[in-house]
């Protein structure tokens, strides 16, 4: 969150990617806060699949992978996340 502040906390070798994103972020309302994961299943999902992409997305729509999770989350459906021991 704090990168939306100041630019100079983004990697210098991202930081060309980062202004684009920036840019995209700001023709949209677009809001940056926090949630614990369990609270957006969605975010978590995104975010490990980001983890293992080999160049940045963007997608005008929602991915296939989290359809099942948007949908849910529209209904306003709970999300449980079980751990195994």
């Amino acid at each position: 969150m704090l990168a939306f502040s100041s630019s100079f906390l983004v990697l210098w070798c991202i930081r060309n990617r980062w202004a684009n994103c920036l840019f995209k972020t700001r023709q949209m309302d677009f809001i940056v806060s926090h949630i614990y994961r369990e609270g957006n299943t969605c975010a978590d999902i995104l975010v490990n699949f980001g983890l293992n992409a080999s160049e940045p997305l963007w997608w005008d729509e929602s991915p296939s992978n989290i359809r099942g999770e948007v949908i849910k989350n529209k209904l306003g459906l709970p999300n449980y996340r079980f751990v195994n021991f």
